[in-house]
């Protein structure tokens, strides 16, 4: 990752909601699954998994939308409905924003990616890592670790 000052500040794209980071990312990811392609539109979707005490909404209210089950849930403005970060039960530790929400988000490349069992036959991120499904959870402390070196 390219050295970036903190804190980062981003916003849906109409801007009603706004929000700031203030801690470097743990990972940054790609997910090529099924239900990402439908909710971005793309062929993947982006996150950075921020510590959950260097997030922080600074404008405007967002709701949930997208899966609207008990694991995990999707967060957009209200407004102009741009995916925005998503938060999963029983990780409260972390947030997936979406990155390209930040007002800069050029220092951005994902690290690892997920789902590629899925993935569309062009779609290729530059990932370091790769993965049919999800890694296991015992493999994200390393992967943290490996990050981090990294960036």
């Amino acid at each position: 990752m390219t050295e970036v000052d903190l804190p980062w500040e981003g916003g849906c794209r109409c801007g009603r909601v706004r929000l700031k980071i203030s801690a470097k990312p743990l990972l940054t990811m790609a997910c090529h699954c099924t239900g990402c392609q439908k909710m971005s539109s793309s062929a993947y979707s982006l996150s950075a998994a921020i510590p959950a005490e260097g997030f922080e909404i600074t404008e405007g209210e967002p709701v949930v939308g997208g899966l609207h089950g008990a694991e995990a849930h999707h967060y957009f403005c209200g407004h102009c409905m741009t995916w925005m970060f998503t938060r999963s039960e029983g990780m409260d530790w972390f947030v997936n924003l979406r990155p390209t929400m930040l007002d800069d988000p050029r220092w951005f490349r994902p690290f690892i990616e997920t789902w590629t069992r899925e993935k569309l036959p062009f779609a290729e991120t530059g990932a370091a890592r790769s993965y049919e499904a999800l890694p296991e959870m015992d493999a994200y402390e390393g992967l943290v670790k490996e990050y981090m070196a990294c960036s």
